[in-house]
């Protein structure tokens, strides 16, 4: 299953390392709103790590190990620092907000 995920991403990723605008088209994501344009990178940010601007295929698997075999208390954890936009460790009132929006 591994190396299924491997020929994939390479095969949509040939340089190895996934850009914001490659995770977009990647997910069928052009064009949203600014709401949700925000989202999506907040998401991709989460997910590079190193916070070097690019998702390697470790990270990738990182990613889908989580959506996929995570326990709830990791994947409750991933959603807190996702709409914790500033990561001051609290989700405020804008925050929220943001979150119903």
């Amino acid at each position: 299953q591994m190396h299924h995920y491997y020929s994939k991403f390479m095969r949509e990723c040939p340089s190895g390392q996934l850009s914001l605008h490659e995770f977009k088209k990647l997910l069928d994501l052009q064009g949203l709103d600014p709401q949700g344009d925000l989202y999506i990178k907040r998401v991709f940010d989460i997910f590079d790590l190193n916070q070097d601007g690019f998702i390697d295929f470790l990270e990738f698997i990182a990613a889908i190990n989580l959506v996929i075999r995570g326990k709830i208390d990791q994947k409750l954890k991933w959603y807190f620092k996702l709409y914790d936009a500033d990561g001051n460790g609290c989700i405020d009132k804008k925050e929220l907000l943001s979150i119903f929006r």
